[in-house]
């Protein structure tokens, strides 16, 4: 059987865990039903440029659907935010 690895940041697989855990199921559960609703739109030229967005700067950004990692607002001068759950979920 063919597998594909998905490696997430603490904040992201902290948020996917909460989700199935609410609902029941594994994290893979949420993961695989992701997938499934994503290539069942795989036509929309739409959903095919986001996918090769999102690739693109997922190094560098959690998605707005992760639990905050404590980020940086040197730029504003302020000082870290604390971790907080995703406001998604």
């Amino acid at each position: 059987m063919p597998i594909i690895k998905l490696h997430l940041e603490n904040a992201e697989y902290d948020a996917v865990e909460r989700f199935a855990t609410t609902i029941n199921v594994k994290p893979e559960a949420v993961a695989y039903a992701a997938l499934n609703r994503l290539m069942l739109q795989a036509r929309d030229p739409n959903v095919r440029k986001e996918i090769a967005d999102t690739w693109d700067w997922h190094r560098q950004n959690l998605p707005l659907w992760s639990d905050s990692a404590g980020s940086v607002q040197a730029y504003e001068g302020k000082p870290d935010d604390e971790p907080a759950p995703s406001k998604y979920i």
